[in-house]
């Protein structure tokens, strides 16, 4: 069981930056890949980025690539989501999920945090 909660969100002008964090609970959290994954309002949720369990291996939605980084340190438990350059399209629920395969496909991911809130304003 891994529970998460995401923190870092907030307003923000065009251009700005924000660093989102992921604080999990569990002695397995090393043993998941990690993933960010946004909902804007009206719109499905869509992949962000995921991280391989060593952080040797990222990969990124084309929209946020060269703008977005995702690391994470294991001895705290705690996945990171540096967002540069944002842009009023970013603007949307931010959530942080657990699964035990690496990859971009939501339905793979088991745990999920309550979500934190990026306004990117123009």
């Amino acid at each position: 069981q891994v529970q998460l909660v995401e923190s870092g969100g907030g307003l923000v002008q065009a251009g700005g930056s924000l660093r989102l964090s992921c604080a999990a609970s569990g002695r397995t959290f090393s043993s998941y890949a990690m993933g960010w994954f946004r909902q804007a309002p009206g719109k499905e949720r869509e992949f962000v980025a995921a991280i391989k369990w060593s952080g040797r291996s990222t990969t990124y939605a084309v929209s946020v690539k060269d703008r977005f980084t995702i690391s994470r340190d294991n001895a705290k438990n705690t996945v990171y989501l540096q967002m540069n350059s944002l842009k009023p399209e970013d603007t949307a629920v931010y959530y942080c999920a657990a699964a035990r395969t690496y990859g971009n496909v939501l339905s793979e991911y088991d745990y999920w945090g309550q979500g934190t809130q990026v306004t990117v304003s123009s």
